[in-house]
């Protein structure tokens, strides 16, 4: 690893295997289907290993859609907030299951989605979301429908639900309450269906989550409404297998030790910039650094770090839990180059699977 040049994303298959396997005890237990988020991650490059353990991909778009019916394969969600007329058809065509955002999306689309299972996205109206930005209850709320006679009006059409309402919940004991409430108001429409989909969110791969209780409330919920439950898991798939590879370009001292990286944390781990929330980086000695990317916007900061030794040009830093809504938002701000992917295997030996070189870099602009 020392002789490829940074940055770069590094996949770690064995950390990976170990969410995998937790995935499949949840499904064994509960007898609910999983399908990867390709919002959150999808780097198809390890989708031949994850089909072992999951049942398919769940999507946002057209082009997630086909991504993950031609690399993934297996049971195939189609979701997005608004289908345009042109993608309504090829859609279809890569779809198990069509899930509409909106009673007027499935009137408009009714008969050319006829063909196959359809689902509408219903919102409970509350929400895990600790930001108002990624809150799909916030109010006037466009991300599906809650009126019960709304919903009435596509039952006859319907087969299923999808329910995403949780955000990094690691609260076994509120998902409980939540779905409780869910059952509740809802429960007349559920017992109608054949599946409900919960969406993701749900951090049952963390460390200490209670997943056997989580196994029992979902069967249970399943035997109460007689229905296939499905997760979306993304972060939940891919939390902490993953790290971003920089390297130290200048140390500069403004007041703080300041070591200026190879990265951005704009275009290379976005959603912490989104949310204001800092890099997971090294935390051991008594060396203290901001680490900062190397773009022009002043806020470009990762956060703060203590090394053992005193940093150098050179020195290479590991940035932790680096899978999450990253590959998928990377982008070409400043023109830096965007990191390479690789993928450590069990041996320990490294592959690269893909770069972005300059050519990309000018291709994506005309």
């Amino acid at each position: 690893m020392a002789a490829m040049q940074t940055p770069f994303y590094l996949i770690d298959k064995p950390a990976l295997r170990r969410n995998m396997e937790q995935i499949a005890r949840l499904r064994e237990a509960s007898g609910a289907k999983a399908l990867l988020a390709l919002k959150c991650f999808a780097t198809w490059s390890v989708f031949d290993f994850m089909r072992d353990y999951m049942d398919g991909t769940t999507s946002s778009s057209l082009f997630e859609l086909r991504l993950g019916h031609e690399e993934f394969g297996k049971e195939t969600h189609a979701y997005s907030v608004a289908w345009a007329d042109h993608e309504i058809d090829e859609a279809v065509g890569y779809a198990d299951k069509i899930i509409f955002n909106s009673l007027s999306q499935l009137d408009r689309f009714d008969n050319k989605a006829a063909g196959i299972a359809r689902g509408l996205r219903l919102n409970p109206r509350f929400s895990t979301s600790g930001f108002d930005l990624a809150d799909p209850a916030r109010p006037f709320s466009r991300l599906g429908e809650w009126d019960l006679s709304r919903l009435e009006q596509a039952m006859d059409r319907i087969s299923g639900v999808m329910i995403h309402y949780n955000c990094e919940n690691r609260d076994f004991d509120l998902f409980d309450s939540q779905l409780t409430r869910i059952e509740t108001e809802f429960g007349e429409i559920l017992k109608r269906l054949d599946w409900v989909s919960l969406g993701g969110g749900i951090h049952f791969t963390g460390e200490g989550y209670p997943i056997d209780r989580l196994a029992d409330r979902l069967k249970a919920f399943q035997d109460r409404f007689g229905v296939q439950a499905y997760l979306e898991p993304g972060e939940a798939s891919i939390t902490g297998t993953t790290s971003l590879e920089v390297s130290v370009l200048d140390v500069i001292d403004n007041g703080k030790q300041v070591a200026i990286v190879d990265s951005s944390i704009e275009a290379h781990m976005l959603d912490l910039l989104i949310y204001r929330e800092t890099a997971k980086l090294p935390q051991s000695g008594d060396h203290e650094y901001q680490v900062a990317g190397k773009t022009c916007l002043a806020g470009d900061i990762f956060g703060d770090a203590r090394f053992p030794q005193p940093l150098q040009v050179g020195d290479r830093i590991s940035i932790a839990d680096a899978a999450g809504y990253t590959m998928v938002k990377k982008n070409w701000f400043n023109g830096v180059a965007m990191p390479a992917i690789a993928i450590r295997e069990d041996d320990g030996s490294i592959r690269t699977v893909r770069e972005f070189p300059y050519e990309d870099y000018k291709s994506s602009l005309s």
